[in-house]
């Protein structure tokens, strides 16, 4: 099984990743391009040029992302920014050693040796002033992308714990009438109460960051749903199709039972007959689709209830920030019936383990 986890807090990217090969590999050749454009013998010599020149900086390129991608995990261990210098000082030594590799054979090579420009100096102070400014710009550019990513993050965080945080008091004040109702005529179920509604305390004050499993979360739904049920009776009625779902999957907590307590609340309590909630999932692609879906009420029926998507979007936000994207909340309006569909990544490495 394999899960996101919460990206480090270096700003170096990974280098040693495709996609950031890639990146580098095209940006190497774009500047390739730009810099034969802009000589006066382009039209005369360009397209040997521009092999040269696309030669010359993949090598710089790809010598820079290597050496960075060995050294990541000691930079990761530094703070920012002696972690920015030592990856530029990195990158400069990669280009001086390469440009003197590329003017000792071009010298050797009289065919390559018409094709490099100048003098020894001049080559030199052009490759490594471009080189100075590319990887400026460019560890910049992570530094800045990192501060913003840290910022949503923060953010994120805030709502999570806002979220995990926010009991509403008129489901506590309920939950305390329903105990003490129970206290006179069914003490057992009264217990039961408690312990659920402890267990429901300790899911809003557990660590935001921290991955919960999909069984744990059903088990809070479970609980939840019980202590409602005592007081909504038959008017709530509730259908679990989820037996596909790989229960030990992780997803953030408290990511269901905000989504329960939302169709209850919209769906069910303001409706005189109540109404069935359905609980579906299924596993398909490496991707978990799990769906909630409860009735609408009737086209003009005014209730206190309407115009309240704070829990939606804490909940999209969260799946946001622990997913880097890969997670989704959609909600559609089906044949009368409110449907939340939650999309949740999932990778099974063994699944014998």
């Amino acid at each position: 099984m394999k899960a996101k986890t919460p990206p480090t807090s270096s700003f170096l990217p990974d280098f040693c990743s495709v996609r950031m090969v890639f990146i580098v590999v095209l940006i190497a050749e774009l500047l390739a391009i730009v810099l034969t454009l802009v000589e006066d013998e382009f039209l005369i010599d360009g397209i040997a040029a521009l092999a040269l020149k696309s030669l010359f900086i993949q090598w710089v390129a790809l010598g820079s992302i290597a050496v960075l991608c060995f050294a990541r995990p000691y930079l990761g261990r530094k703070p920012d920014v002696q972690a920015a210098t030592i990856s530029y000082l990195l990158v400069l030594a990669v280009a001086l050693l390469i440009t003197e590799i590329s003017w000792n054979f071009g010298n050797n090579s009289p065919a390559l040796g018409n094709l490099i420009p100048g003098t020894h100096t001049a080559f030199l102070v052009r490759t490594m002033g471009i080189t100075a400014i590319v990887s400026a710009l460019a560890l910049r550019y992570f530094f800045v992308q990192h501060q913003l990513r840290r910022n949503i993050e923060s953010e994120a965080e805030a709502r999570v714990q806002a979220l995990q945080a926010r009991i509403r008091p008129h489901f506590l004040f309920n939950c305390m009438n329903i105990i003490a109702s129970l206290t006179r005529t069914q003490p057992h179920l009264a217990e039961e109460a408690i312990e659920d509604l402890s267990d429901l305390f300790r899911g809003s004050l557990s660590d935001a960051k921290k991955f919960s499993t999909l069984e744990e979360e059903i088990s809070l739904c479970h609980r939840y749903l019980r202590i409602e049920g005592h007081r909504l009776g038959s008017r709530l009625q509730v259908n679990w199709e989820i037996d596909e779902l790989p229960v030990r999957a992780p997803m953030p907590a408290l990511t269901l039972q905000p989504l329960l307590e939302n169709a209850i609340y919209h769906g069910i309590e303001p409706s005189n007959e109540g109404g069935v909630i359905n609980i579906s999932g299924k596993f398909s692609g490496n991707k978990i689709i799990l769906q909630i879906d409860n009735p609408l009420l009737p086209a003009g029926h005014l209730t206190r209830h309407e115009g309240n998507q704070m829990a939606l979007e804490n909940t999209r936000q969260r799946i946001n920030a622990f997913y880097n994207g890969e997670g989704k909340l959609e909600v559609h309006n089906i044949n009368n019936r409110y449907q939340v569909v939650l999309t949740l990544p999932y990778h099974v490495e063994n699944p014998d383990s």
